[in-house]
């Protein structure tokens, strides 16, 4: 036999001889991983309208709102000045009993004086809230506003003036005490708002009172009673009626009547001359009336049809 047969006959021995070796075994597969989760996909913000409502454009955003707020706490710094000067016989508080008929003011005696203020949109502007209110459309909700007495207190600008006549009626030695109607349970971040627009420090009970502290809820008339009777208040400065007197919202007076009410006798003399009323449109007592409330019917005006020749 050639070499070359011998040589192919080895290889087919070979060939034949691995064919009788077993397979080997397939590698073992690790147990399948989990797939990974499918990303969150969140949902788009919705779209803000496409501006703040009219009133808020004009309280939080104009300089027409602006200049009126500055010329009002210049003209209450300017009367502190002249009763502290004087010395008034009268508290600018109603005392009790009083009637829109019949009125009567704390007297003085030898009392320090002090000045009071509501807080929300007379020196502090909630801007954080009322940004909430104007991208979500929704109306105010006293859930979602207790969670911003508690949450806010550094989303808040000082009312235009405010810092101004508060820092001025201290040097005047004029107390300056903050009547609310945000939550007793709330009051040390009022505090904290109130010292973060830059007016101050407030003491809860001494020179901050808030709804809570008496059975009268959102009236005020009892904590300026409080007040009153340990100060002489020369001045009182607001956004709301019910920041003077609970008087102005007794049940069943019309828009009409109690516009008539302030515009005339003693409460029409009060205004720039110890009560200073800040603008307000976007919320509160004021935004009430029909038709008939707001246009008296001899006062209405159509376009004139055009003359035919």
């Amino acid at each position: 036999m050639r070499v070359a047969d011998k040589s192919a006959i080895s290889l087919l021995v070979i060939g034949a001889l691995a064919g009788c070796v077993p397979a080997a075994s397939p590698p073992k597969v690790a147990s399948a991983v989990s797939a990974p989760a499918p990303p969150v996909i969140m949902p788009a913000p919705p779209a803000l309208p496409t501006a703040p409502p009219p009133g808020m454009q004009y309280l939080y955003g104009s300089g027409e709102a602006a200049a009126l707020s500055i010329a009002v706490y210049h003209s209450l710094v300017e009367f502190a000045q002249t009763q502290v000067a004087q010395r008034p016989a009268d508290s600018v508080v109603l005392a009790e009993a009083s009637t829109l008929d019949a009125p009567r003011f704390e007297p003085c005696g030898n009392k320090p004086m002090a000045a009071v203020f509501d807080v929300d949109e007379t020196v502090v502007a909630n801007l954080g809230y009322e940004w909430h209110e104007a991208s979500t459309g929704k109306g105010y909700d006293s859930a979602v506003w207790s969670k911003w007495e508690k949450t806010g207190a550094d989303k808040v600008l000082p009312i235009p003036g405010a810092v101004y006549a508060m820092n001025a009626l201290r040097r005047l030695g004029v107390t300056v005490i903050f009547n609310t109607n945000r939550d007793a349970a709330n009051a040390t971040q009022t505090a904290d708002a109130i010292k973060a627009a830059g007016l101050g420090n407030a003491e809860h009970g001494e020179t901050l009172f808030l709804a809570g502290d008496d059975k009268m809820g959102s009236k005020k008339d009892g904590r300026r009673a409080v007040i009153a009777a340990k100060y002489c208040v020369i001045a009182m400065g607001g956004d709301q009626l019910g920041d003077f007197t609970d008087l102005f919202n007794q049940q069943g007076m019309s828009p009409r009547g109690r516009r008539d009410e302030v515009s005339s006798g003693w409460a029409a003399r009060l205004w720039g001359a110890g009560w200073f009323l800040l603008p307000n449109p976007v919320y509160g007592s004021g935004l009430k009336g029909g038709f008939d409330d707001v246009f008296p019917t001899d006062k209405r005006w159509s376009v004139p049809p055009e003359e035919t020749k």
